[in-house]
């Protein structure tokens, strides 16, 4: 297993209102075990999120209609335990290549319009994906002209295996 940290940018993610997106797209195919998430022992922390999986096209709307891959409750937060490690259904996130993350509410329940969250990382196994062309040959049916004569097999037009 492979420990895969998306740290944020800034100190915080922060979404001026208690709904928060954001989507992290991978360079290879991974096999998520977990997430974890560190945020402030406060009532802007994340309560609910909801995963999808290789879905790089949603905004709050479509987040909150459509059915999402994984939903987790995040534990509230207390003084000493900020980092929580998330476990996965392994099952649904096999060849993820990006997850979106929609924290649908924070712990304040309405009364907070700030949730606040100090970085998200990943924890699976990555593959590397192959990025150039694969040549292949499909033949629905074969040419003979493309094809070499077995010595010691002449044409009598029923089938026959070569040394007959």
């Amino acid at each position: 297993p492979v420990d895969l940290i998306y740290p944020t940018y800034a100190p915080h993610l922060i979404a001026a209102q208690a709904k928060l997106t954001t989507t992290i797209s991978f360079t290879g195919q991974v096999k998520l075990h977990s997430i974890l998430l560190y945020t402030a022992p406060t009532p802007a922390a994340p309560k609910t999120l909801k995963l999808f999986k290789n879905r790089g096209d949603l905004d709050f709307s479509t987040a909150s209609d459509l059915p999402p891959t994984q939903t987790i409750e995040v534990p509230q937060p207390v003084p000493g335990e900020n980092v929580f490690e998330l476990p996965l259904n392994r099952a649904h996130w096999n060849t993820t290549t990006s997850v979106t993350i929609f924290v649908e509410d924070n712990w304040s329940d309405g009364e907070q319009d700030v949730t606040k969250v100090g970085y998200i990382g990943f924890k699976g196994q990555f593959m590397a994906l192959n990025r150039e062309p694969i040549s292949f040959l499909y033949e629905a049916a074969a040419n003979p002209s493309d094809h070499v004569a077995i010595p010691g097999i002449s044409d009598t037009g029923a089938r026959t295996m070569p040394g007959r």
